[in-house]
């Protein structure tokens, strides 16, 4: 050990920050420091040190400048070790967890650090246990299923969406990757050979090679965007001269290989959002997965397919979570500082996401435990579950029956943000799956006004007392909210239920346009 190096016990470590920053330092941030390898844990005569020195220089660092700053904006009651600062993002997307795109899910960890029953420093309370039963009556894209499952807890969701209860189920099914392999290899050789006759792929290099060429003379990449950074370049006025001088070339080439760009209707999602070659693919693989036999690899061909045609939308890499307009052409990426174009073929989304998916559900099979999982579809406020358990899922009902729920982990729609079915559109319209709008509460085509407040109020707390009558007498319910409106009492009161709790959460990684400090609260409901 180096004997120059000035060691304190935790609580020494405590008070010394608390003067350091001014503010309450406790002895369990330090450990949490401890615990996720902020600073190293030193042991001298059997008591727990750390060095004084790597814990200024850990509040100096952009991670502990940051829980100051954002502590600083949000209030000191931010439980940072709801943060999960630690993690990278392979973490927070582990296995099948990134299946398909979802907007608004929460990360596995935070649902990890509520329903495992593992006690540590931070959380003194268990609130579930292996061989519990929990409920996601808004399961969205299974998070919760999943990682009930790792713990060996039986779970149960529920969702209005059709294809949301499709993404749920196919994450915590067991597959026949062997059957899945070989329809994949099937759609895809059937795939590049249509794409052969289309001419796409020597149109495909003719134009990279152009844009590669145009843009290495007039977007070097570190020159150019280090101008830019600095104001040296305007680039909307920049790039939309250069988009203009590089057009021509793009349309020559179109010319050249019979390249017919648009649909000829402009009815529907796939007519409007879909480029005419990438179009005739879809119809070619949807026509190819519906000629699957069994069912359970079909869905699995299907959540690939949804994924792949997701990335293929014909709008600007800028514009991919808002879609604004749809493109046809190349055109200036403001996101990339260079001239890029849409995309004309499925075919390597296809070929990634296939590969990807298979190593996901590989990766989940080693984890899974003899546990019972399934999303039904249907409205939280009136479903029979054990009833719809019994058509759907018996073995589960069965569980229920004995044993009863112990509670809930989910993360209700917030208030006018998020459009739940048409973030899917394209496929509800490919697979010819019931869409069901009007059910969704909090719905964002209904605003945010006192009238969608209270219509959202009167929504979850019947999704809340409807559930409660499958509960077990000591159950806890969790939902995650931002509750600008301070709502969530009055949700709590019309259920029958009292809020026992509330964790205050910094949301670190949310978009990458919003950077601003944000948290959300975890609200702990029991009976009253």
């Amino acid at each position: 050990m180096n004997t120059k190096m000035e060691l304190i016990t935790i609580s020494e470590a405590s008070k010394w920050a608390t003067d350091l920053l001014n503010k309450n330092v406790t002895t369990s941030n330090i450990s949490y420091l401890i615990q996720y390898g902020r600073v190293r844990k030193y042991t001298q005569d059997g008591i727990t040190k750390i060095s004084k020195n790597e814990l200024d220089q850990y509040y100096q660092s952009f991670l502990g400048k940051r829980e100051i700053d954002w502590k600083a904006s949000l209030g000191e009651d931010v439980n940072w070790t709801l943060s999960f600062d630690y993690l990278k993002e392979a973490d927070t997307t582990k296995h099948v967890h990134r299946l398909h795109p979802y907007k608004g899910k929460f990360i596995p960890q935070l649902v990890e650090y509520f329903i495992d029953s593992h006690t540590d420093q931070f959380k003194k309370e268990v609130y579930f246990k292996p061989g519990d039963i929990i409920l996601d009556p808004f399961c969205g894209s299974g998070t919760t299923l999943v990682q009930a499952n790792e713990l060996e807890i039986h779970a149960i969701g529920i969702d209005i969406s059709t294809f949301n209860a499709l993404i749920s189920n196919i994450k915590i099914e067991k597959h026949n990757l062997i059957d899945i392999q070989k329809e994949i290899v099937r759609i895809t050789k059937a795939l590049k050979v249509f794409l052969s006759s289309l001419n796409i792929p020597e149109f495909e290099q003719n134009l990279l090679q152009a844009l590669n060429k145009f843009n290495n003379e007039n977007f070097p990449a570190h020159e150019y965007k280090f101008k830019v950074q600095r104001g040296q370049i305007n680039q909307d006025k920049y790039g939309a001269e250069k988009e203009k001088e590089i057009i021509p070339k793009y349309f020559d080439l179109v010319k050249k290989y019979g390249i017919k760009l648009k649909q000829e209707k402009n009815h529907s999602f796939l007519d409007k959002w879909y480029l005419n070659p990438v179009r005739q693919e879809i119809d070619l693989v949807i026509e190819l997965v519906n000629q699957i036999e069994d069912p359970a690899t079909k869905r699995v061909i299907q959540v690939i397919l949804s994924r792949t045609i997701r990335s293929c939308r014909a709008t600007t890499h800028a514009d991919l979570g808002t879609l604004v307009d749809p493109v046809s052409a190349i055109y200036y990426c403001a996101k990339h500082g260079k001239i890029c174009k849409p995309l004309f073929s499925i075919l390597s989304w296809w070929e990634r996401y296939s590969k990807d998916t298979l190593e996901r559900l590989r990766r989940f099979d080693k984890l899974r435990t003899k546990t019972y999982q399934y999303c039904l579809t249907g409205d939280s406020t009136n479903i029979n579950i054990v009833d719809q358990l019994n058509i759907d899922q018996p073995s589960l009902a069965e569980i229920v029956k004995t044993k009863k729920i112990n509670g809930i982990f989910s993360s209700p729609p917030y208030i006018g943000l998020i459009d739940y079915h048409e973030q899917h559109a394209y496929a509800y319209e490919l697979f010819g799956f019931p869409r069901q709008d009007e059910f969704e509460i909090g719905a964002m085509n209904r605003g945010q006004g006192k009238e969608a407040r209270e219509s959202y109020v009167q929504g979850i707390s019947n999704v809340l007392s409807n559930c409660k009558k499958f509960f077990a007498d000591d159950y806890s319910v969790f939902l995650v909210a931002n509750d600008k409106y301070n709502i969530y009492p009055v949700i709590a009161e019309r259920a029958g239920m009292r809020i026992a709790n509330q964790f205050k959460r910094p949301v670190l990684n949310r978009t990458e346009r919003d950077k601003a400090a944000y948290s959300e609260i975890i609200f702990h409901l029991k009976s009253k």
